[in-house]
């Protein structure tokens, strides 16, 4: 299994970004698909979750700010992210539950990272 995130750069204070994290390879059901993020440093911070089921839970500091969505056809989470400020500078990492095609049980894949800039 591979996790693919894509969409970070560099963004204004107040601008938007919309991140993606793809999964591919042997899978057979998604669990919960998540969003976090590290700034330089500091230690890994979760920004936003998904269940199964839609329900979501994000960290206080992006509540009213970022939207975490997930498409199951595609495989994939979206974090939609507005309003940003210079303190979301980070590295972002979307994590993903996956039951692989293969059977046994539910394991935590990370993706690479993508790097968020937002200036002042």
């Amino acid at each position: 299994v591979q996790l693919q995130a894509s969409g970070g750069g560099l963004v204004q204070a107040g601008g938007s970004l919309r991140l993606s994290c793809a999964a591919s390879g042997s899978i057979l059901r998604l669990g919960t698909m998540g969003w976090y993020r590290q700034a330089p440093e500091m230690g890994r911070e979760a920004v936003a979750a998904i269940t199964t089921g839609g329900a979501t839970n994000y960290g206080d500091s992006v509540k009213g700010r970022f939207t975490i969505s997930r498409d199951d056809a595609s495989n994939t989470v979206y974090l939609q992210m507005k309003s940003l400020k210079p303190e979301d500078t980070a590295v972002y990492y979307c994590n993903v539950d996956v039951l692989s095609r293969f059977g046994g049980r539910y394991r935590s894949y990370w993706g690479q990272g993508t790097e968020v800039t937002v200036s002042s």
